[in-house]
This record gives C-alpha cells, sequence and structure tokens, in this order.
C-alpha cells in the first residue's frame, strides 16, 4: 500500500513539475515579444543647417529624408532593465550615389546609450537612435 501512494504522489509531483515549466515558458515567450517593437524613433541632424528633426519609422517599411533613404528591420527595448537599452537594426542608403543602389552607408544595429559602437559616418547627416516601441 505504501508503494502505491508514492507512485500516485510521484506522479502527481511529475504533472505538477510540467505544467509549471509550461507556464513559465509561456510567460518567457510574452515578455519577449513585448520587447521587440513595430516603429522605431530616430533623430536626425542635418550638419550643414544645425537642425535636427524627430522622425518615426514603421519596421521595415523605408523613409525618404531628403538625400537618405532608411530603413528600421527590427528594433528592441528591455524596458525591464534599471537602464533600458534600445536597440535597432538600421539600414541607410545615400540617394546621391547613382553607382549602385544596393550599396548601404549603413547596414547594421544601433544602440541607445552607446553610439559609437557603431556610428554612422556621413559627411551631412547625423543619426540617432531614440526609442522603440
Amino acid at each position: 500500500m505504501l508503494l502505491i501512494r508514492n507512485i500516485k504522489v510521484g506522479s502527481l509531483s511529475k504533472l505538477i513539475f510540467i505544467i509549471s515549466i509550461l507556464i513559465s515558458d509561456v510567460s518567457y515567450a510574452q515578455t519577449q515579444s513585448m520587447m521587440i517593437g513595430t516603429k522605431t524613433d530616430i533623430k536626425i541632424l542635418d550638419k550643414i543647417s544645425s537642425k535636427n528633426e524627430l522622425i518615426n519609422l514603421n519596421n521595415t517599411d523605408e523613409y525618404i529624408y531628403k538625400d537618405l533613404a532608411i530603413k528600421s528591420m527590427k528594433c528592441t527595448n528591455s524596458e525591464f532593465d534599471d537602464n533600458p537599452e534600445i536597440k535597432a537594426y538600421i539600414q541607410v542608403r545615400d540617394l546621391t550615389r547613382n553607382d549602385n543602389d544596393k550599396v548601404y552607408v549603413f547596414n547594421g544595429w544601433m544602440f541607445s546609450s552607446s553610439p559609437s559602437i557603431a556610428p554612422f559616418d556621413h559627411p551631412v547627416y547625423d543619426i540617432w537612435l531614440v526609442d522603440c516601441y
């Protein structure tokens, strides 16, 4: 009789363990999806006129700003940290160059807290990552 109780308790504990794993996986997936944004805010500085402008980009849509074609492919926001980090994968083409449309002036990840990790080098414009939501 003691063995039957141990088997029942053992199978019940296994069932509870499996249910708790499934619940934790669902909550982890929800937090991951909440951190990936659909829109990216960038700030563009025109070095000649010294004017800056805040641009709201929909991810995967190309935005034409004067001589630049800017596209944000993906952005993430770590809003649960004390010091949030915003990252975005951005592609920028210079439209004044007629040699090849497939060549990017910038193609990579930008970080809001450390823009010097992957700087955007252009003689006329400067771009900063501001927000992801």
